[in-house]
């Protein structure tokens, strides 16, 4: 079965039909830069142009980089505050002619990541963080989504986490894998404090790196492991729940 899953990133909108018996792209994702300002109508022009691509018909599920309940997007930290109170589901939907099912990103990432990659089978407290334009998170409770966990704002040394941890810091500030490693893992400590979780799956673009940076996080108890779907878990996560999985 395949359903098309769109993820809207800080710095890209990307999308593809997906083989939901796989867990896996059914081909090969297209991708657009994210306008800036990435106002409302700007962005669903980029996600008809992405689904527009593949001429797709049919639903579609789409992730968004912030809260969203019953398809209204909630808060807006990486795009443009058009956002905030904004019924995504029905300006997407009628922008891209099909029937739209929408969720924040890191939660599409992580649900993916729970059926068909590094948390499949896993029970108790479970952690996905995504680190890119900001840092997304999914909570799970013996394979139970807590929806809408905004992790990545909380605060570290009197700043929105994010500011200092994302990958986006990384590059901004132009700091060393060590450098950047040592902040990654001040979060992880606050973040293990508040929810001693047994498990922290670490996804977003920079988990094609794992390597170069988790083996220089030593103090966090947790198991730490990059995300096995890497940076195509939302897409992977929205077509699912368009599929109402």
């Amino acid at each position: 079965m395949e359903i098309f899953g769109v993820d809207i990133g800080g710095s890209g909108i990307k999308g593809a039909p997906v083989d939901l018996d796989r867990g896996d792209l059914a081909q090969e994702r297209h991708k657009v830069l994210t306008p800036h300002p990435a106002t409302p109508d700007r962005v669903a022009d980029c996600v008809a142009e992405v689904v527009a691509h593949f001429d797709w018909q049919g639903p579609i599920g789409i992730t968004f980089p912030g809260v969203v309940t019953d398809g209204v997007t909630r808060t807006a930290a990486n795009v443009d505050k058009g956002w905030i109170d904004t019924d995504a589901r029905a300006l997407l939907g009628e922008r891209v002619g099909q029937p739209v099912t929408i969720l924040n990103d890191a939660d599409a990432a992580g649900v993916a990541e729970m059926t068909f990659g590094a948390g499949r089978g896993r029970k108790g407290t479970v952690i996905m963080l995504t680190l890119g334009t900001g840092i997304g998170s999914a909570l799970f409770v013996d394979g139970r989504l807590v929806p809408n966990t905004e992790l990545g704002h909380l605060e570290l040394h009197g700043h929105d986490a994010e500011k200092r941890a994302s990958t986006k810091a990384k590059e901004d500030e132009d700091l060393s894998w060590q450098h950047w490693a040592h902040r990654v893992q001040k979060y992880l400590l606050h973040v293990e404090m508040l929810f001693s979780p047994e498990l922290f799956i670490i996804g977003g673009g920079v988990s094609r790196k794992a390597d170069k940076f988790l083996p220089l996080i030593e103090k966090v108890r947790a198991e730490m492991v990059p995300a096995e779907l890497q940076n195509n878990a939302g897409i992977v996560g929205a077509a699912m729940a368009a599929a109402g999985r």
